[in-house]
């Protein structure tokens, strides 16, 4: 299944193996508008009710960023709370949609990961990256916060690594950095050798039973059960935050640098 905007796509395919592949893809270094938000969580949703998926592969096309996070563009062009909540809320689904597929998510973080791309690669069951995968939480620098995708990174390198990266805010940390913390399984020099190792492992995963690996990964995620609540009420307090005039002068003057 593809869907297709102006600036980007998701675009999903499933093997003869039963490794289903969801790709996105922004112009802007991989930056999720709304749009693309939406089709990403419906089509992490749909593959995980799909009967010939048995393991989702979740990652970006293009050769720069992995996710440099929410779209400026269109938090610029926000004018009511509504709206607010509704953009923030899509980080939300694609969140819960990795937590509650029944299917095991193998991430692939090929390049820098930035505010929300962190975030994603955070609700992935396990996540491979390269050496080119530094990571970044700048809300904070911007008049919001990490709020919406804070439960899910805090739940792969704990409070003290979170709270280290929200705060340096201005700072990009290194792939390494993010697999002594847990945020990556394993980090290689090329995205040659990530995807052999991304292969081998899939294809190991596609002989296991079904039943298992679904009671696996319920396991995996005990004690999220209130995300559905948890994360909305975060959208919220980012939607107030970002209608602000400290972070719509500070979104501003990124995208005029950028």
């Amino acid at each position: 299944m593809d869907t297709t905007t102006n600036e980007g796509y998701v675009h999903t395919s499933t093997d003869e193996l039963g490794i289903t592949t969801i790709a996105f893809f922004h112009r802007a270094q991989n930056s999720l508008p709304g749009a693309l938000l939406e089709q990403l969580s419906q089509s992490i949703n749909n593959a995980g009710h799909a009967q010939q998926t048995k393991i989702i592969l979740l990652k970006s096309d293009g050769g720069q960023a992995f996710c440099a996070g929410a779209s400026f563009d269109e938090l610029l062009h926000i004018s009511t709370l509504d709206e607010a909540i509704h953009f923030f809320s899509g980080f939300a689904k694609v969140i819960n949609a990795c937590r509650t597929s029944t299917k095991i998510i193998i991430g692939r973080i090929h390049g820098k990961a930035i505010g929300g791309g962190v975030g994603i690669a955070a609700a992935t069951d396990h996540c491979f990256a390269c050496t080119a995968a530094s990571i970044k939480l700048s809300e904070l620098t911007i008049g919001i916060g990490p709020f919406v995708i804070g439960p899910a990174v805090i739940r792969k390198i704990g409070l003290s690594a979170f709270s280290q990266l929200s705060i340096n805010a201005a700072d990009f940390y290194t792939a390494e950095w993010g697999k002594e913390k847990g945020l990556f399984a394993e980090v290689f020099d090329t995205t040659v050798q990530m995807d052999n190792a991304i292969e081998k492992l899939a294809q190991k995963i596609c002989t296991w039973s079904p039943e298992a690996l679904s009671a696996f990964k319920k396991t995996l995620w005990e004690g999220t059960e209130n995300w559905d609540n948890l994360l909305a009420e975060r959208a919220a307090v980012s939607g107030q935050l970002v209608l602000s005039a400290f972070a719509q002068n500070a979104i501003s003057q990124l995208k005029i640098r950028k």
